[in-house]
C-alpha cells in the first residue's frame, strides 16, 4: 500500500466518522459545536509563533515623543527650588513669580496629610519643586503669554 492509498483511506475514514457525528447532532448541539470550534480557530491563530511584532512609533507631536511633560509658568510670588521632594530639602536657588520652567518629571509623594504631587524642573535652575506653586503648559508659546499676563 503507498502513501497515496493510505492517505486517502484516512480521508475515507475521517468523512464517514464526520457523516456519523453530524447525522446525531441537534441543532442546537451543532450550534455549540460550531461555536467552540470557531473559538478555538481565533485562539489558535492569535498564536502564531511567527508573527512578526509591528513596534508601536508615535507621531513627532505627540506627548509622547517629547523630552519633557510641558513649560510651568510660577505662580507664587517666589519659591524655592529643592534638591529632592521634601520640604526640608536643601534649597538649590529661588525662582519668582512668571518664571518659565521646564517640567522633564513629575512625582506624586505620599505624607501623613495626603499626597504632594512635586515636578522635576529645568530651568535657571535643575531641582523638585511642588506642582501647586505653578501651572503646566503643553508648549512655550501658551507660557509666554501666561508669563506676560501675569506681569502685568
Amino acid at each position: 500500500m503507498t502513501k497515496t492509498d493510505k492517505t486517502a483511506i484516512f480521508f475515507i475514514n475521517m468523512r464517514i466518522t464526520a457523516k456519523y457525528i453530524f447525522g446525531q447532532l441537534t441543532k442546537k448541539s451543532f450550534c455549540f459545536l460550531f461555536i467552540i470550534c470557531n473559538c478555538l480557530l481565533v485562539f489558535l491563530g492569535s498564536c502564531s509563533a511567527n508573527r512578526e511584532d509591528i513596534p508601536v512609533i508615535p507621531p513627532v507631536t505627540s506627548p509622547l515623543s517629547r523630552e519633557y511633560i510641558g513649560i510651568g509658568v510660577i505662580t507664587a510670588s517666589f519659591t524655592h527650588v529643592t534638591a529632592e521632594t521634601s520640604e526640608n530639602s536643601e534649597s538649590l536657588g529661588y525662582l519668582r513669580r512668571g518664571t518659565l520652567v521646564r517640567v522633564i518629571r513629575r512625582q506624586i509623594i505620599r505624607t501623613p496629610e495626603g499626597f504632594i504631587s512635586w515636578v522635576l524642573i529645568d530651568g535657571e535652575t535643575q531641582g523638585w519643586l511642588r506642582e501647586d506653586v505653578m501651572d503646566i503648559y503643553n508648549n512655550e508659546s501658551q507660557a509666554r503669554t501666561a508669563s506676560e499676563v501675569m506681569s502685568r
